[in-house]
């Protein structure tokens, strides 16, 4: 069984037990939060799919931890006119393990 749901503007498929990082939710670690963004789910052979959401279907997600990802760097540079710009970023995340999903 699993299911494919939207959060932070992305789409994940997940099946219960799985641990993925999503964008920065603002929950405490050991939380339980629920999505109700669920595009569809596939259950015992069968897949159901939503137009776009699933009515009722929702998707049980337990808070691990929060962190930041890897610092990347952004340079622009333009050739021969003394332009320079060096800037850096971490994006926030959140990690957090499938517990149940409800179709």
């Amino acid at each position: 069984m699993y299911a494919i749901i939207e959060t932070g503007g992305k789409q994940f498929r997940v099946q219960e037990g799985d641990t993925l990082y999503v964008e920065k939710l603002n929950n405490e670690p050991g939380e339980t939060v629920e999505i109700n963004k669920v595009l569809a789910v596939q259950k015992d052979d069968q897949l159901k799919l939503g137009s776009p959401l699933l009515d009722g279907a929702t998707v049980q997600l337990k808070v691990v931890r929060h962190g930041r990802g890897k610092k990347i760097i952004i340079f622009k540079y333009k050739a021969k006119k003394n332009y320079r710009r060096k800037k850096g970023h971490r994006q926030s995340f959140t990690q957090v393990t499938v517990e149940k999903i409800n179709a």
